[in-house]
């Protein structure tokens, strides 16, 4: 495994971030709400796992041989959307249609309307135990396809959560990656406050994971991630802790108290798309 990422790879992905982040803009532009703080903090994430890390054909969503990407946080449909955007699943011409009826991009993730979307993620929590019947099954299979659950640190307080953990490390699933984005952010408050979750790198790896935490807003940090976990040797799951910021790339959300759902003042659209276009042209890290 290399130590480090190539300066035309960051800037493929440096790209690909911004782009996203962009396409989740604009989307949160058309309904002027959303959970826009967590799309712009995962976009560098989801960025690294649709440009780097995931196989997959944008031509046939439903390749048996794809990789799995469950969004168990189905609130972050926007990110989402955005990456699918990005990969080429979702058509560009989609976009101004998110949240609207008869649209394909529902706000909160629904598999049975949008190309990509795996799972219909609205109870949160249920998502690694869904990854782990479905890293099983392509195993039975002899399918060597990964399984990759982004959850946030808000799913952490259920119980299933944990019972899942358990599960995979029971049954020695090597070819499951979870993400666990830590915004320390959730509905009633800061998460850590809601329910204190840490050490959650000792607690991983008592459950009996392969266990790495990072910036979650450092592509070549995500990159050596991605990449350890793929090619960890021992048949134990792999999970990838991500410290991130809510609304990273544009300061004025980023600095928010609030900003698990937020509603951005109209002009404010056209400000924040505007920061993060003359950030990326000067070629600050977004």
């Amino acid at each position: 495994m290399t130590t480090t990422t190539s300066a035309d790879k960051l800037a493929q992905l440096r790209a690909a971030a911004y782009r996203i982040r962009r396409y989740a803009l604009r989307m949160g532009e058309v309904q002027g709400q959303g959970y826009i703080g967590q799309a712009l903090g995962l976009a560098d994430m989801l960025a690294v796992a649709y440009r780097h890390a995931l196989r997959y054909d944008p031509t046939n969503p439903q390749w048996e041989q794809r990789d799995r990407f469950l969004l168990s946080h189905g609130h972050y449909a926007i990110a989402l959307y955005a990456a699918l955007l990005e990969a080429g699943i979702i058509a560009q011409e989609e976009l101004e249609s998110y949240g609207s009826d008869d649209s394909r991009l529902p706000m909160s993730g629904m598999a049975c309307y949008t190309p990509g979307m795996e799972i219909s993620g609205g109870s949160l929590g249920q998502g690694l135990a869904i990854a782990v019947g479905t890293a099983l099954g392509l195993r039975h299979k002899g399918n060597p396809a990964f399984v990759y659950n982004s959850m946030s640190d808000g799913e952490l307080d259920e119980g299933a959560v944990w019972e899942a953990a358990l599960s995979a490390a029971h049954h020695q699933l090597g070819n499951l990656i979870c993400l666990v984005d830590i915004n320390n952010q959730q509905a009633d408050g800061p998460s850590s406050q809601v329910l204190g979750f840490e050490p959650l790198q000792d607690k991983w790896a008592a459950f009996g994971w392969h266990v790495q935490r990072v910036d979650g807003n450092d592509l070549s940090a995500l990159v050596q991630a991605f990449d350890s976990a793929r090619q960890h040797a021992a048949p134990q799951p792999r999970v990838i802790l991500l410290d991130t910021l809510m609304g990273k790339g544009v300061p004025f959300l980023e600095q928010r108290e609030k900003n698990h759902f937020i509603r951005v003042e109209e002009a404010e659209w056209q400000q924040a798309i505007a920061i993060l276009d003359a950030a990326y042209q000067q070629g600050e890290p977004a």
